[in-house]
């Protein structure tokens, strides 16, 4: 990887981040020493890059900052496409619909034109469900989680019994054929997963949650891994 190559690859690490990322951790996965690094992040700021930080404490790039797309190497491009176009077959027809456009703008905002090469990968993912029925749900809970908004729901277990609860949504998991959502169930005073397909009647509330879904999907990790 030559200098220009690097200083583009460095730039894309900072955006990964959202936090100061050390200039050691930088160094090593660029593959140069410390002291190129620090060179190399001198050379951008010289060349106007908005990069905070200094060393000893890390870098991390000013918010609002807009790098205008560089080229997709054969892999990323892949990458994407597949990635959307498995989106595209969930029942979530709002976030497929976005896929698409996503898809879309990606194509006609680089320098060259990719729509060509996005509808050439062939690459498909398969989807083994028979009927993919749209599950108007989806998008209500991922509004519920954007927003930190409590939702009401009727739910039926296995044995068909229904109750009423209200959750605070942490997580939602797609699995081949269903959805489920984890969530902090107030009426049990934990965590439970809830799958979509048993959801009767479903409503996001005005009640905020009593902690930030960060913080509630951290400890949701934790009670995961302490089973």
């Amino acid at each position: 990887m030559d200098k220009t190559e690097r200083l583009f690859s460095i730039m894309d690490a900072l955006r990964r981040h959202r936090r100061p990322v050390t200039a050691a951790a930088l160094a090593e996965e660029q593959g140069v020493s410390v002291r190129t690094l620090y060179r190399d992040i001198r050379t951008l700021i010289g060349l106007g890059a908005p990069i905070d930080g200094e060393a000893g404490i890390g870098y991390m790039l000013k918010p609002g900052f807009f790098l205008p797309p560089l080229m997709f190497t054969p892999e990323e491009l892949e990458a994407l496409v597949l990635g959307a176009r498995w989106v595209e077959s969930q029942p979530d027809e709002d976030l497929g619909a976005a896929a698409r456009n996503a898809l879309a703008k990606i194509a006609t905002a680089s320098p060259e034109d990719l729509r060509d090469r996005i509808s050439d990968t062939a690459l498909w993912p398969v989807a083994l469900w028979s009927q993919r029925r749209p599950v108007p749900v989806l998008g209500e809970i991922r509004r519920a989680m954007r927003q930190e908004m409590a939702v009401a729901i009727d739910y039926e277990d296995e044995q068909g019994r229904a109750t009423s609860r209200t959750i605070w949504p942490v997580g939602l998991a797609f699995y081949e054929g269903k959805q489920t959502i984890a969530a902090w169930c107030l009426l049990r005073g934990d965590f439970r997963n809830f799958r979509t397909d048993r959801i009767v009647r479903l409503t996001v509330t005005d009640q905020r949650y009593g902690k930030r879904r960060a913080v509630l999907e951290r400890e949701w990790h934790e009670s995961w891994a302490a089973e």
